[in-house]
């Protein structure tokens, strides 16, 4: 059976990740190198998807190298979508094999669920759906239908989409 998964902002090869601080002053991500945090998205991210699973990316894939994200992109499990993040190159994510699609927003009506990068005003969704999102790392989303996918707040694995619906 196919899986579906959902994550946000991996932002692979971002060295400055590991300079975030959260607003309790503790490191954002908590690894010792670039190379640390890489291989722990990668090994949680294989060990939960499957190779025919697909996966929704919700932006803020990569930042650096496109040399060195060509290399890394390959090594993760499953057919990758991308819903577009505020730090993503549209031009060169979308030209290169890296996703199957790419969505400005998905919605899952049978799920109840809308997925963005960003969360979106409650007004631009309908009653009863959940806006899954990223972009906020480590901060609460707003009060009301809204999850965070984004790998800080998801012990730096993808998320299957049935412990999301509504």
């Amino acid at each position: 059976m196919i899986d579906i998964w959902v994550t946000s902002d991996t932002h692979f090869n971002h060295a400055n990740m590991l300079n975030f601080k959260g607003e309790d002053g503790t490191p954002v991500r908590p690894f010792y190198n670039l190379q640390e945090m890489n291989e722990t998205i990668i090994d949680n991210w294989n060990r939960v998807v499957k190779k025919g699973d697909k996966v929704y990316h919700l932006g803020d894939v990569f930042f650096g190298s496109k040399d060195d994200f060509k290399k890394l992109w390959p090594r993760l499990n499953g057919k990758k979508r991308l819903v577009v993040g505020n730090h993503d190159d549209i031009k060169f994510l979308s030209s290169g094999n890296f996703f199957q699609k790419v969505y400005m927003w998905r919605i899952f009506k049978e799920h109840g669920l809308i997925l963005t990068h960003v969360p979106i005003n409650q007004d631009n969704f309908r009653s009863g759906a959940k806006n899954v999102h990223g972009h906020v790392h480590t901060k609460k989303s707003p009060s009301g239908p809204y999850q965070c996918v984004c790998v800080e707040q998801t012990n730096y694995t993808p998320v299957n989409i049935e412990s999301l619906r509504v």
